[in-house]
């Protein structure tokens, strides 16, 4: 009788599955940084900073361990995704207790509304364009999610996307101090992709929320703008152009802040791509407080070492920032090395248009049948006027490996 029960139950699983799709994966990606000088790492996260005589280097590893299911029907598909960042030597070996950092890292549901529409509803990556305002933040062990409400349109070339998000914990009141936390965000994002042409507008309103008695000390801020990229043979060309009005947190006046960038790539030949592009973001005025970007994936922009944007320089003297790249494929491995040369846009602390450094950049990386490494090392000189202190270091440098197996476990 019980396997007749059995045979009963697989029956009715292979029509549930019949009907729908199951899938179940998971993550593994340990890796391990090398911070030369010790002045790029401070408590176990960014940000940078210059470091001091008294800096030593240090190897410190990180884990992202993640369970991924996916389930999708006729009319909605479900994603959930569990995950637990850890350090190695975070907790004693018998330790009963975790290190607080496993967590429901994305659930959420897409509806299926029409043949062109849906909608998304729960927590989830926010990714779009080239990730410069709003992205996953995938380099970051722990990534980047928004508990948020997404309809999307989607129809020949043109797609549509608008958003919304509101975070309240146990009653009305929001309070954070942080750019990267706000209480309600609002977004659109339109898109048209033609055969040379890919152009995109994102707008997005964040209301912030100051900690006061009552919470009611609250500022917008709007950012908007567009995203094109262009291709044409060998060259390929990205831009960005947006624009910041309102307030900051604490209620600090935000008055044409922008972020403008050009990149430009050709492809020599197979194996090799040279590049070459230039970014500024304003900086603090007298008027008007600085660009940030917001929930863009900062790490992929202005030097990998995350001297700045990266939990700091939030309200400086802006950036500028003039690239060059190459990319190549030398025996299997996919080769990068990338000069950047910062300055400074607005006169804050005498640094008006002054050096604010040089970077360079090589990554490293290699597809296996099953898994992929990657590793890079990133040199940073500091400007003269820094380096000149005495008692600080006049570079940082920076290497890391990484280890990546997304094993299938049931499809």
């Amino acid at each position: 009788m019980k396997k007749q029960y059995v045979i009963i139950g697989l029956m009715a699983l292979m029509v549930q599955f019949a009907q729908a799709q199951f899938s179940l994966e998971g993550e593994f990606r340990p890796r391990s940084e090398y911070f030369g000088n010790g002045g790029n790492y401070t408590g176990g996260t960014f940000p940078a900073q210059t470091a001091t005589d008294a800096d030593e280097g240090f190897i410190s590893t990180s884990v992202r361990a993640a369970i991924k299911a996916t389930y999708k029907a006729e009319t909605y598909t479900v994603f959930t995704s569990f995950q637990e960042v850890f350090l190695f030597g975070d907790r004693t070996q018998i330790s009963a207790a975790s290190n607080g950092n496993f967590r429901v890292q994305e659930a959420w549901a897409d509806l299926k509304l029409g043949e062109f529409s849906s909608l998304k509803l729960g927590r989830q990556p926010l990714s779009y364009d080239d990730q410069r305002i709003l992205g996953g933040l995938g380099w970051a062990q722990q990534a980047r999610t928004h508990d948020a409400a997404v309809y999307k349109f989607k129809k020949n070339k043109i797609s549509l996307d608008i958003g919304g998000s509101l975070n309240t914990t146990t009653d009305e009141v929001y309070n954070n101090s942080t750019l990267f936390s706000y209480r309600d965000m609002m977004f659109l994002r339109a898109n048209t992709k033609g055969e040379m042409l890919n152009l995109s507008f994102l707008g997005l309103v964040n209301t912030y929320q100051n900690s006061n008695v009552d919470g009611s000390n609250k500022s917008s801020l709007i950012t908007a703008g567009v995203h094109a990229d262009y291709k044409v043979k060998d060259l390929s060309l990205a831009a960005n152009l947006y624009l910041q009005e309102g307030e900051r947190i604490g209620g600090a006046d935000v008055k044409g802040a922008l972020l403008a960038s050009i990149l430009a790539k050709y492809k020599v030949s197979d194996k090799l791509t040279l590049g070459a592009g230039y970014e500024t973001i304003s900086g603090r005025k007298d008027d008007s407080a600085a660009f940030f970007p917001l929930y863009g994936t900062n790490h992929a922009f202005n030097g990998l070492m995350d001297r700045f944007y990266v939990g700091n320089h939030a309200n400086a003297g802006g950036l500028n920032d003039f690239q060059v790249s190459l990319a190549t494929k030398v025996s299997g491995l996919a080769v990068s090395l990338t000069g950047h040369f910062f300055s400074e846009v607005e006169d804050v602390d005498g640094f008006d248009g002054k050096e604010l450094g040089t970077e360079f950049d090589l990554v490293v990386a290699k597809k296996f049948k099953e898994f992929k490494l990657v590793g890079g090392y990133s040199h940073f000189f500091e400007p003269s006027e820094i380096a000149d202190i005495p008692g600080v270091k006049s570079t940082q440098n920076w290497a890391w490996a990484m280890l990546i197996i997304q094993p299938k476990f049931l499809k």
